[in-house]
């Protein structure tokens, strides 16, 4: 719920409540799509509480993201656990929540790689006076992503599990992205998945290979 002047919340929960309500406006309008008299009005907040705790739009935009990119990263580690030991099964829960993902109502596409077209700065201010933290905060975002597919492809015995982990990452980042933008293939997740077990077999199976 919004957090309102005078609010006698105490500081995390008003910075918590701040991040949740502005990672909704964010993901509906943009980085850009809203000012911070607009985003403060909205979130039912005064700018001077924006930045005593974040300094900034800029600030609270890499906030915003980096909350995002760790809940993001635990909902996918854990939707992959939850499949088991097997490394295929596992492999297989990753698309299928994904495919979950982008059957939801509002689904626009991963949060963080949308701010980071926004903001091509690579670090420090860019041509528009952004700062690259969206595109950092990206960065490590797919790191994350690669290291827990990579896992997968080494716990299934691949010869090379750091080239399949980037593999299956292209798959997984493409999905979205085709889920997102190409109305046409609904079921993007779907075929990806098929694409990554075929992929996984491929490797840990050579002799099986067409």
């Amino acid at each position: 719920m919004p957090v309102t002047k005078g609010s006698p919340l105490d500081p995390a929960r008003t910075r918590a409540a701040v991040l949740h309500r502005a990672t909704a406006i964010f993901y509906a309008r943009g980085l850009d799509g809203v000012g911070v008299a607009e985003l403060c009005s909205t979130m039912g907040i005064s700018k001077e509480t924006l930045y005593r705790h974040f300094g900034s739009k800029e600030g609270l935009i890499e906030a915003v993201l980096k909350e995002r990119s760790e809940r993001v990263t635990r909902w996918l580690s854990e939707a992959a656990e939850a499949a088991g030991s097997d490394p295929r099964a596992r492999l297989a829960a990753v698309f299928d929540a994904l495919a979950s993902w982008h059957g939801e109502p509002g689904f626009r596409g991963c949060a963080i790689l949308n701010a980071a077209t926004q903001h091509h700065g690579a670090g420090g201010p860019d041509e528009a006076g952004q700062h690259g933290a969206p595109r950092e905060v990206a960065a490590r975002h797919l790191e994350r992503r690669l290291a827990l597919l990579t896992d997968i492809a080494r716990d299934a015995g691949a010869a090379q599990p750091e080239v399949l982990g980037r593999q299956f990452l292209m798959l997984v980042t493409g999905a979205t992205i085709v889920a997102d933008h190409h109305p046409g293939t609904p079921d993007a997740a779907r075929h990806a998945r098929t694409a990554a077990l075929a992929l996984l077999d491929a490797a840990t199976h050579p002799d099986h290979r067409p």
